[in-house]
């Protein structure tokens, strides 16, 4: 695709508005091999030095549904599309995390090939910023119909930035579009249908949210669907017609969002059913996991690299502030791995 030749419009679909740290994932867990053998789980903390002593087990309490996380997926950074000495842009915004993404489609052909789609994705830069005036392209992240998915808008794949592609709802969102058009009786691409879900999954699950969830956002403006300072309860992973008046994502991929959930429930290691919003507080207690390939965790309070022997089911709870969670590998199993959880008091 060259230009813009072919789009029957620019996409926005509307008047679009435009820590934790991160650290090498924690392979260490290989080395815990033993301690996860003798049925112990094993925690790790940023540093070095002599293991504290264990945590001592608190008496069994209600039963709570135990969260994971799901492994990032593949996602082909920015500079696969554009050299971001192109233009000056001011620096990006953040919220404190996602809670929420937002599926969108472009609305443009779908009968591209994917090794055009960095093009496309220029082109849709290139409309967003030099016909429309926007800083940037408006969606954090798109996904071809091969799969593929790309980091669209600056700031960091990994980071709750802010975008300009849900008027009214960009703060705590994140949103992926879908290359193509996807109207009643265009088919979904299963692979497209599956990245989104992954994206989903890992993005979600960096805060902790069930993408079967609903999720509590308040607009920001009168421009969207409802007026500035109204709160609603949407999908975790809705269309973007959720929050504003549009026909995106298209009636196709509307009606996939259903199983979209599901399957990134289950890349979560989720079964069940979905939990009300904001079940899981961020100060509420959170049993160990019993099972040694999700046993291992990570505490801030200790230097890093400790690794601490804990007899499974002693309760923890998150530090305050402390949303996001990562993973780590061990034996061919992933394990939800939390940062900066504390000992719960007795």
């Amino acid at each position: 695709m060259r230009g813009l030749r072919g789009f029957r419009h620019i996409p926005g679909h509307g008047a679009l508005a435009g820590r934790i740290r991160t650290r090498p994932r924690l392979l260490a867990a290989l080395a815990a091999a033993a301690a996860l053998v003798a049925g112990l789980c094993v925690w790790l903390a940023p540093g070095g030095g002599a293991p504290p002593a264990p945590a001592q087990p608190r008496a069994a309490g209600p039963p709570l549904t135990v969260f994971h996380a799901a492994v990032r997926p593949t996602i082909v950074p920015r500079s696969a599309w554009i050299h971001d000495t192109a233009r000056d842009r001011p620096p990006p915004k953040y919220a404190g995390r996602v809670t929420a993404v937002v599926v969108h489609h472009t609305d443009s052909p779908n009968s591209y090939d994917c090794a055009d789609a960095p093009g496309i994705i220029r082109a849709l830069y290139t409309g967003q910023t030099e016909v429309r005036g926007w800083d940037d392209l408006g969606y954090n992240f798109l996904v071809d119909r091969c799969g593929t998915i790309y980091e669209g808008r600056a700031g960091g794949i990994e980071r709750a930035v802010v975008g300009a592609h849900a008027q009214g709802f960009n703060r705590g969102t994140t949103g992926i579009a879908a290359l193509g058009t996807f109207t009643a009786g265009q088919p979904v691409p299963a692979v497209m249908e599956h990245a989104i879900a992954a994206f989903a999954a890992w993005k979600l699950g960096r805060s902790l949210i069930d993408p079967r969830e609903g999720v509590r956002l308040v607009s920001s403006n009168d421009h969207a669907r409802f007026p500035a300072g109204t709160t609603i309860t949407v999908p975790a992973i809705a269309g973007h017609d959720a929050g504003y008046e549009t026909s995106c994502p298209g009636a196709a991929l509307s009606a996939r969002l259903p199983a979209i959930r599901e399957a990134a429930a289950r890349l979560q290691g989720l079964t069940g059913e979905a939990l009300p919003p904001y079940r899981r507080a961020a100060t509420a207690a959170v049993p160990v996991p019993k099972t040694p390939e999700t046993a291992v965790v990570a505490d801030d309070a200790r230097p890093p690299g400790t690794q601490i022997a804990v007899p499974p089911g002693t309760s923890h709870v998150p530090s305050p502030g402390v949303v996001e969670a990562e993973y780590a590998r061990y034996a061919d199993r992933f394990a939800g791995v939390s940062r900066a959880w504390r000992p719960a008091a007795p």
